[in-house]
């Protein structure tokens, strides 16, 4: 009885496992394979073995002594995109939280509504989002011309093509995927807790850091994960708003595949921001598995 129930599960799962097999699994290891191959004269590559793709992630060769050294241009960029990205979870966390509080305690009838206004941004497209912060921080945007109106400034302030730019519109970009599964958690929490830790005389910040956060903890970790992994590779963001001067993985990546006609190092370079994304998603994982343990504990 179970041979046949065996193999009819394999072979209804066989076109999800062909659509994850050819549209996944084997870009990914074609990514891998021209990574350890040599590059061409004018872009694509040689089908010569080379380990220079991996080497040029993090180490360069001075060209006129021939020393080794680290590559300070690639570290600086991996380690921005780094950092913005946990800049840009912490800020879509302190915003995101509040606001989908805000919407989870409102009466049921009006939450749909607030819950639309949440989720109009992602109506449009990713570059027209972008564009229009860029249009309120420009020199000539709408925040300068309020300051200077004001006389809080004197010249306009350039915002524009640096990490602050960087940062704030992907913070903008990325806030409703933080607030969406924080509500969500939110929805389900029982308001009668946090009552009866007020009526034991607990102040709102112990509320706040023993009851309600643990218990929405996971909606937290799935909204972060949520920003993180997407803004590790953001490439039209920082393209628009950064310009050439705060450049991120995503926009390293497209240059050596571009004008750079580097392939193989930007497959080394696409390789490592999958293996950064894999391990935020280990993290993920080991963290919920560990809350599940301790509940069932």
């Amino acid at each position: 009885m179970n041979g046949p129930d065996t193999w009819r599960r394999w072979a209804l799962s066989l076109p999800a496992v062909a659509v994850i097999m050819l549209f996944s699994i084997l870009p990914l290891g074609v990514v891998l394979v021209y990574s350890f191959l040599t590059p061409g004269d004018f872009g694509n590559v040689k089908w010569i073995f080379s380990t220079d793709g991996w080497f040029s992630v993090l180490f360069e060769r001075n060209i006129f002594d021939d020393t080794i050294g680290l590559s300070g241009a690639n570290l600086s960029i991996l380690f921005r995109s780094i950092i913005l990205s946990v800049l840009t979870t912490l800020i879509t966390l302190i915003f995101g939280v509040p606001t989908a509080w805000f919407i989870a305690t409102r009466p049921p009838t009006q939450r749909n509504f607030w819950l639309f206004l949440i989720t109009i941004p992602f109506w449009t497209n990713l570059l027209v989002r972008t564009i229009a912060v860029q249009e309120m921080i420009r020199s000539e945007g709408v925040f300068n011309r309020i300051l200077l109106a004001l006389g809080l400034i004197k010249e306009p302030i350039q915002m524009m093509y640096t990490d602050f730019a960087v940062l704030l519109g992907m913070t903008y970009v990325f806030l409703p995927l933080m607030v969406l599964p924080v509500y969500a958690a939110i929805e389900k929490f029982d308001f009668r807790l946090a009552e009866a830790s007020y009526d034991l005389y607990a102040s709102r910040l112990f509320c706040l850091r023993r009851v309600i956060l643990p218990l929405i903890k996971p909606g937290v970790i799935a909204g972060s994960i949520l920003v993180f992994v997407p803004s590790l590779g953001a490439y039209v963001t920082p393209r628009v708003m950064g310009g050439g001067k705060s450049m991120m993985l995503g926009n390293l990546i497209d240059l050596q595949f571009g004008q750079g006609r580097n392939w193989p190092l930007g497959a080394a370079l696409s390789i490592t921001l999958t293996v950064l994304v894999l391990l935020a998603l280990i993290w993920y994982t080991r963290l919920t598995a560990g809350r599940k343990e301790r509940d069932h504990g």
